[in-house]
């Protein structure tokens, strides 16, 4: 690699956001730089280490060899840097006018947004949120943690960096209520073998954690129908013999208006433990620290699901917690 000697070391976190972001007006905006002055930065970088860095592929860039082996190093030197200066400067929320970026499924929006939005409203009036689907390299790469402030996700999904619960849930049946299986509100371990099946794929992974759930109890089932995410399987399922399982709270809320049926599941309480998310080199800033705060003050406020009982199974025993993953 090249000497430091004849450049401006300021160029650091220009060469970080563009290497993150792969994108220089993206780059530009989290640094609130102009373009020209981003597209400058970057010739003067491409000079440096003699390697274009980013290359057009079709509408996107991406990486030169030379620049993935740079990344690792670059971010951990940020994050040196951050250690070092400590400047993190005080956050007021009610006179904040700061944008949060946060990835979210649309599980998440429909259960948990609105309280979170009267929350965020009534202490940080200017503050905005930018919501964004949950990118699909999230669980290969940090990249994903660094263009969002927030992550909400399952625990089941083992994102890179820190993590803290914020929610539970519990997963139910939706069938049609014509369906002639469902006998007073219920469907048995036969009927979930016997009956097709709805399920939700999330992302590249297709890791669903209902799913993982019931093969580690052992229903067999046969998957006739797939959507990514959960928020289309009651649409789905209604006018059909399709049984599908998601979280109680999103069931609840579609039920009325999909026209399906909430059915008490044969297997007991099979738990759903949402978290946040959030690149570790984060984790002293005030602001986001005040977010995380008015999200647990958010999901507090969510309604009740069906106690824990003598037949509860906690799906943490498949996905254990890792509140201190880096």
């Amino acid at each position: 690699m090249t000497s430091a000697a004849g450049i401006d070391l300021n160029l650091l976190a220009v060469l970080g956001a563009l290497l993150e972001h792969r994108n220089v007006t993206r780059a530009g905006e989290r640094l609130r730089l102009s373009q020209p002055t981003m597209s400058g930065a970057l010739a003067r970088l491409r000079q440096h280490f003699g390697d274009e860095l980013l290359v057009r592929s079709g509408r996107q860039y991406v990486l030169t060899p030379a620049a993935e082996r740079l990344l690792p190093a670059v971010q951990e030197a940020l994050r040196q840097v951050e250690r070092t200066l400590d400047v993190t400067p005080e956050f007021d929320a009610a006179t904040s006018t700061r944008q949060f970026s946060l990835a979210l499924s649309d599980y998440s929006i429909m259960v948990l947004i609105e309280p979170l939005l009267r929350r965020v409203h009534e202490q940080a009036p200017d503050v905005g949120l930018e919501l964004s689907p949950i990118p699909p390299d999230m669980q290969e790469s940090e990249r994903g943690l660094l263009q969002h402030d927030l992550l909400i996700a399952p625990m089941g999904f083992r994102f890179l960096g820190r993590s803290e619960v914020i929610f539970r849930d519990r997963f139910v049946c939706i069938v049609d209520p014509g369906n002639s299986r469902l006998r007073d509100g219920w469907l048995s371990l036969e009927d979930l073998g016997k009956l097709p099946h709805a399920a939700a794929t999330f992302g590249h992974s297709g890791l669903n954690p209902a799913e993982r759930a019931l093969d580690e109890l052992g229903v067999a089932r046969h998957v006739q129908v797939t959507t990514v995410g959960w928020l289309s399987l009651p649409f789905v399922v209604a006018g059909t013999d399709l049984v599908a399982v998601l979280p109680e709270r999103l069931a609840r809320r579609v039920a009325v208006a999909a026209g399906v049926t909430v059915a008490e599941p044969p297997f007991g309480r099979v738990e759903l433990v949402e978290a946040a998310w959030w690149h570790p080199m984060r984790t002293a800033d005030p602001a986001l620290a005040w977010l995380r705060t008015v999200l647990a003050e958010a999901a507090a406020s969510l309604p009740a699901v069906r106690p824990a009982g003598a037949d509860t199974r906690n799906i943490e025993a498949l996905f254990p917690l890792q509140t201190q993953a880096t």
